[in-house]
């Protein structure tokens, strides 16, 4: 679903000007996307959408050259080490002082296998809704650790 809204925002930008969220917000829900301000306010900065005074625009469409950040995968390779399933807990082992960044990275994913996050220095504690769904996340974290 995040995906299909993140195209959906990408073609709204390309072919209409948006100088609001309220305005995108409604333009969206005239597809069928029903979202919150605060889930709006994440996607803005998940598509890292630049504000001027003409509205929103996507990256790049205004001549800026600025390097896109890593998204969760290349983060997980990077830093995560290993993760451990408790039930419909996991516990992500990672390199020193990379536990709070990947925390936020995977609470902006939006993953609907993630109830919440908590982070120390090298490990993350992941809360996931029931075993089977710590399972999914498992393996798929698993996926991008290598």
């Amino acid at each position: 679903m995040k995906q299909q809204r993140h195209a959906a925002i990408r073609e709204l930008l390309v072919k209409t000007a948006v100088t609001s969220q309220d305005e995108l917000r409604r333009k969206l829900a005239g597809r069928g996307f029903h979202v919150t301000q605060a889930t709006l306010s994440r996607d803005i900065h998940e598509l890292r959408l630049n504000k001027g005074p003409t509205g929103y625009s996507l990256p790049g469409s205004n001549g800026s050259d600025e390097d896109a950040l890593p998204g969760i995968r290349e983060v997980l390779e990077s830093f995560g080490l290993e993760v451990r399933q408790a039930i419909n807990l996991l516990v992500l082992v990672t390199t020193t002082g990379s536990a709070q960044p990947i925390a936020a990275g995977i609470d902006y994913e939006d993953w609907p296998e993630v109830v919440g996050t908590i982070a120390g220095d090298d490990t993350v504690l992941i809360i996931c809704p029931d075993e089977k769904q710590a399972s999914l996340l498992k393996t798929r974290i698993e996926g991008y650790l290598g």
